[in-house]
């Protein structure tokens, strides 16, 4: 890798600070504990998904197939089945990428999602570490002119923000790999904001998953949107058969346009109960980021810590944030649920405030 003689741009930090870049909700939650700490949706996957899945056990005798996969993604992006690559997870890409690219400048935008921080280190590369300021808004001038890997959330984990494509697509440009995760966008009604399947930006890479909106956490399923000459190479170093046949199903099924119907229902709900819990944690002394626009809110309270701790005592489990760059222990990532789930993380939070 080559040197950077440039130096770290105003805002930019190329130090890891001791940060536990690969604590994730699932370590905050236990038995017995009511969980906003994940943002798997609740009562996923579907009847009819976990049939199908289950109907796949019959061909386990069979190497996976992933072209059926692969061709009803690029139907559901509107792009070449050549642009697509399934993964087992969006973790998995983030590996591949690490594994796969030598960049000179990487740079990550925090707040967000830490592991592709995380692979990008274990993969010997050297990150800079841009933290958005002003309320987390995405500020394509905060990037260092010379940054050839830009990674980026959106909506992004945990902010919740939406970052508006137009200023996605400023970060584009002509020998720079720009990673878009887009792991919750279809939280979003009809992913206004999605760059997914776009072919007019140079370098583009979109992460997705199926993991939060159907419930997939344990099945591992997930895809990769990228230039084809790209997606070769990182299929090539891809394991053989590391997307499994039922992963591969549920990819499928869930990129048919009767699934992205139903997608778009349960977001246009989840707007309502969002906007409603957001209200009622005000109301008991919190302090929520506005414009979330995912199935999570971000939450300052004073003595976070405290705070997280007494919830858990009372049986409700949250998401500390001060693993996160650029936020601290005041900050808390709470999960949209049930409206009655969310009155009795409110009324709690209510009494410890």
């Amino acid at each position: 890798m080559l040197a950077d003689t440039h130096g770290p741009a105003p805002g930019v930090s190329s130090q890891d600070s001791g940060i536990d870049l690969r604590h994730h909700g699932d370590a905050e939650t236990g038995p017995g504990l009511l969980d906003f700490a994940v943002n798997v949706r609740t009562g996923t996957p579907p009847q009819w998904l976990a049939e199908r899945i289950s109907a796949s056990v019959a061909d386990l005798a069979a190497y996976p197939d992933p072209a059926p996969a692969r061709r009803a993604v690029a139907r559901r992006h509107r792009c070449d089945p050549a642009g697509v690559l399934l993964t087992a997870g969006a973790a998995e890409a983030f590996v591949l990428l690490a594994r796969v690219l030598r960049p000179r400048r990487a740079v990550v935008l925090h707040p967000q999602f830490t592991e592709p921080e995380a692979a990008l280190r274990a993969a010997g590369h050297t990150v800079e570490r841009v933290i958005e300021q002003g309320g987390f808004a995405l500020d394509p001038s905060s990037v260092p002119p010379d940054a050839d890997l830009v990674m980026v959330g959106n909506p992004t984990n945990p902010t919740s923000l939406l970052h508006p494509a137009d200023t996605l697509a400023r970060l584009a440009r002509p020998g720079r790999i720009l990673v878009v995760d887009e792991a919750f966008a279809d939280c979003v009604p009809g992913e206004p904001e999605s760059v997914a399947g776009r072919t007019d930006l140079p370098g583009l890479v979109v992460l997705r998953s199926l993991t939060k909106t159907w419930g997939l956490a344990g099945l591992r399923a997930g895809y990769l949107l990228a230039p084809p000459d790209l997606v070769a190479r990182l299929g090539r170093a891809q394991p053989l058969w590391s997307v499994s046949t039922p992963a591969l199903v549920a990819t499928e099924a869930c990129c048919a346009p009767e699934a992205v119907a139903e997608a778009d229902t349960w977001a246009r709900d989840l707007c309502v109960e969002r906007a409603a819990f957001a209200d009622a944690l005000r109301e008991a002394g919190a302090d929520v980021l506005p414009g979330a626009a995912a199935s999570f809110l971000l939450v300052k309270v004073v003595e976070g810590e405290r705070i997280r701790i007494g919830l858990r005592e009372h049986g409700i489990a949250v998401r500390r944030c001060d693993t996160f760059p650029g936020l601290g222990p005041d900050w808390l990532r709470v999960a949209v649920r049930d409206s009655e789930s969310n009155r009795r993380m409110t009324l709690a939070l209510a009494q410890l405030l």
